[in-house]
């Protein structure tokens, strides 16, 4: 039986983000397996982080920059580690090398972050994004050197996975594309959702400490809402749900402009799967988007942009909606689908589609179990044939090691 170690940047809360979500998935696959799982973070608790006690996982609070972590890695010895985002390789990566050499170390992405920052310094520059950009960005730099330290890393889209190829040469071997997790929707699913007649109002949800969450709900409430409303019966309204609104975001709220900020959703699908459209104005980002996943499995048409859609559509597929990034014709197209029944229809059927196409649980869990097997089975080999991974293993490494060392010391004086 395996026995896996997950260090978290923080505690999981799937009803708060996609982050979370997705982690939940690794977690319900771990475990359908039998493998014996712990979880730490040095996060702070949270008010809306999922009870790891009660799925039977050992929950353990770690300290950043203190050895308390090597007797405890000593203690534990898993055979397999799992580092969710960079950051969180960068700080523990090396002691767990130095303690248990022989574990298998796995790196959950979620998402490239060096992707989602380029993007964002290009918007507020005004700025064309290219690919190239990323080469001379130093988050990328050190995401894709934990990369090369780790046995696997976990890539959610096809579109990063391509990137990490062609423009960062990154061995295939290295990497493994493991979307969403989900199970089919079915006739009987479809059933049980409300018909269009009976959903009312345009929804977006979203954590707003997520950078580009907030900026979509600046540009919905200063450009996009407006146009959209002229449009519509003065009734219709925009629900803006997330996790950890700030009071930037609570001062939006504005009951006769019709857009009302809620706060956390404690069920998303429940207010969902109520709304007849979920818009998602993305303007930089990266990954698989949460939110228009979620609105798909509740059979609710969605509108984004190009950013939103990555990842999530083949060439030959259509949209949950539209795909759009003008924002003059993303409210033309959000009013002709609140306003067209068989247009929404043949929307919600698109995102079966979706759904059931690419992110099939069935398809995915087995290739990367067996893949997780073989890399066991053969770590040496593996490990030999990565040659810039050892590279970093014994420098740059070496530097987050000695770094870790100060604090630490410091702290102690």
């Amino acid at each position: 039986m395996n026995q896996i170690l997950i260090i978290g940047f923080v505690w999981p809360e799937p009803n708060s983000s996609a982050a979370g979500s997705r982690m939940m998935q690794l977690i319900s696959l771990f475990g359908a397996q039998n493998w014996k799982i712990t979880f730490a973070s040095p996060a702070a608790e949270t008010e809306h982080m999922v009870n790891l006690e009660n799925t039977n996982i050992s929950k353990v609070t770690i300290e950043l920059n203190n050895s308390s972590f090597d007797d405890f890695i000593k203690d534990q010895q898993p055979n397999i580690v799992m580092f969710d985002r960079f950051m969180i390789e960068e700080q523990f990566g090396w002691r767990v090398a130095k303690h248990c050499s022989n574990a298998l170390k796995i790196l959950n992405t979620e998402d490239l972050h060096s992707l989602r920052k380029t993007r964002q310094e290009s918007f507020k520059k005004n700025k064309i994004f290219d690919n190239i950009d990323l080469l001379h960005n130093d988050i990328a730099k050190r995401e894709i050197a934990s990369i090369y330290r780790c046995d696997l890393s976990l890539i959610i889209s096809d579109f990063e996975i391509k990137l990490l190829k062609k423009t960062f040469k990154v061995d295939e071997n290295l990497l493994f594309y493991l979307p969403f997790l989900f199970d089919p929707i079915t006739t009987e699913t479809k059933k049980k959702w409300s018909e269009y007649k009976n959903r009312k109002h345009f929804i977006t949800i979203g954590n707003f400490r997520h950078e580009p969450n907030w900026d979509s709900v600046l540009y919905l409430k200063e450009i996009i809402w407006p146009l959209i409303r002229k449009e519509l019966p003065d009734e219709t309204e925009l629900h803006i749900y997330g996790s950890y609104p700030p009071p930037k975001a609570t001062q939006l709220h504005n009951p006769n402009e019709k857009f009302h900020i809620k706060g956390w959703a404690k069920n998303a699908t429940e207010v969902l799967s109520k709304a007849r459209i979920c818009l998602a104005p993305l303007r930089f980002g990266a990954g698989i988007k949460g939110k228009l996943a979620e609105a798909m499995l509740c059979g609710t048409p969605s509108i984004t942009t190009p950013i939103g859609a990555e990842g999530m559509l083949d060439q030959e597929s259509d949209w949950n909606g539209f795909v759009i990034n003008d924002p003059s014709k993303f409210a033309k197209a959000a009013v002709k689908l609140y306003n067209n029944e068989s247009l929404w229809q043949q929307s919600q059927q698109n995102g079966i589609e979706i759904i059931n196409s690419r992110f099939q649980r069935k398809d995915f869990s087995k290739d990367f179990l067996d893949k997780i097997t073989v890399i066991q089975n053969n770590l040496k080999e593996h490990r030999t044939k990565n040659f810039i991974g050892s590279m970093l293993q014994y420098h740059s490494m070496r530097s987050t090691e000695f770094l870790s060392r100060w604090i630490e010391e410091k702290n102690k004086a």
